[in-house]
């Protein structure tokens, strides 16, 4: 049985970058996952990223496949900002170009015997590999109220769960959630023929109306704005460089990732939530069901009547949920509210088994939730795979 050096569990940006990575590296891997699955299966038709153009490239180690690299070899004009479908068309192109073969089918099961990974694909074939790469994505940690997990699906949802919203014309939709994902949903749901409103449990409706402005401003927005694209001004900078982010005290740190992703929607929707009620510091409290529909009570005492529930709620977290993680591993792993604690290099407390992705962010920061801190993360991977060659 062939030995590899590293075995890629996830073949989204994350994967597809590390994939390129190792294949410039010289290493034996494998990948294991369809190519851009999640942005494929569990993201709306219509959706545009927030993400700005320069944030939105895969990670090459030669910096040569960007979106205007697609672009210009696809013949297909990439707009600003970029429709879902054409990042995900890009993604499956740098698949072909840089990343090689995938193998699409599922992990059953990973542990470590003897110093080696053993990893099990759902057929019961069994590989061996030295390292691990976890770049599996946010796919298992979706985050819906528990107060409200016993309703059923035809009533009540998270917006992962969804790749149309041409189902709900005519119904009425109460979206919960105040970040780019509830607001391009109600937009959307509004724009596919449904009766929408938003609740938001902040005071405002945070929207990034002047960063692509000073972004554009020449030498003074770059040097505010790092091209990543994650933070305020300032501090951008210094979450672009999570080595440098890693010194400072746990209470900054954690402060500057809750200032880095707070909830908030980029200025070029604010058009299409025009005709959207939107209502601020308010939250549901309890739902009744009733004749195929809901009786929302909200945390102010008034009450919405609506035929569904779309919980935006984001992501919460937990590597435990990875199902592939065998008992065995997540008794060594070392972990912080769901996050592995890693190590430089993005290496766990189980030698030779990393995490890309949202996972990272309790230790290397922000950057690591978002497609644009592959360019720190993978080669940071790949390089402490290679030293240990």
């Amino acid at each position: 049985m062939p030995v590899y050096d590293l075995i890629i569990l996830g073949a989204g940006p994350y994967g597809l970058s590390a994939a390129a990575h190792c294949k410039a590296g010289g290493l034996q891997f494998r990948v294991f996952g369809k190519p851009m699955e999640f942005w494929r299966q569990n993201m709306p038709a219509g959706m545009f990223l927030r993400s700005s153009w320069e944030a939105s490239h895969i990670a090459h180690p030669s910096n040569r496949l960007k979106l205007e690299a697609y672009s210009a070899a696809s013949g297909k004009h990439v707009p600003n900002p970029i429709p879902l479908e054409s990042f995900v068309n890009y993604g499956q192109w740098f698949q072909q170009q840089a990343a090689g073969q995938l193998d699409e089918r599922k992990i059953s099961n990973v542990e470590k015997k003897d110093g080696l990974f053993d990893v099990i694909v759902e057929n019961g074939e069994r590989l061996q590999s030295r390292a691990v790469v976890v770049a599996a994505g946010i796919g298992s940690f979706a985050r819906r109220p528990e107060s409200f997990a016993a309703l059923p699906p035809a009533l009540a949802s998270h917006s992962s769960q969804h790749t149309r919203f041409d189902p709900f014309k005519g119904k009425r939709v109460l979206v919960v959630g105040g970040g780019q994902s509830a607001l391009e949903s109600g937009a959307l749901l509004h724009e596919a023929g449904a009766h929408v409103k938003v609740l938001v449990r902040r005071p405002n409706v945070h929207w990034l109306r002047w960063r692509s402005r000073i972004t554009r401003s020449g030498l003074f927005g770059r040097l505010i704005y790092s091209p990543r694209d994650v933070g305020p001004p300032g501090v951008s900078q210094l979450v672009a460089r999570p080595n440098c982010l890693k010194l400072l005290p746990r209470t900054w740190r954690d402060w500057i990732d809750k200032r880095s992703i707070r909830p908030a929607g980029a200025g070029w929707l604010m058009k299409r939530m025009e005709e959207i009620p939107i209502r601020t510091e308010v939250h549901l409290s309890a739902a009744t069901k009733e004749n195929g529909h809901l009786r929302l009570s909200l945390s102010d005492g008034t009450e919405e009547i609506a035929e569904h529930v779309l919980f935006a709620t984001g992501y919460r977290i937990d590597v435990s949920k990875y199902k592939f993680l065998s008992a065995q591993l997540l008794s060594r792993l070392e972990l912080v509210n769901g996050y592995p604690r890693l190590r430089a290099g993005l290496e766990s407390s189980v030698d030779g088994l990393y995490f890309l992705g949202a996972p990272a962010a309790w230790s290397f920061g922000p950057v690591a939730r978002f497609v644009s801190g592959a360019y720190f993360c993978v080669p940071a991977v790949v390089n402490s795979v290679l030293r240990k060659q």
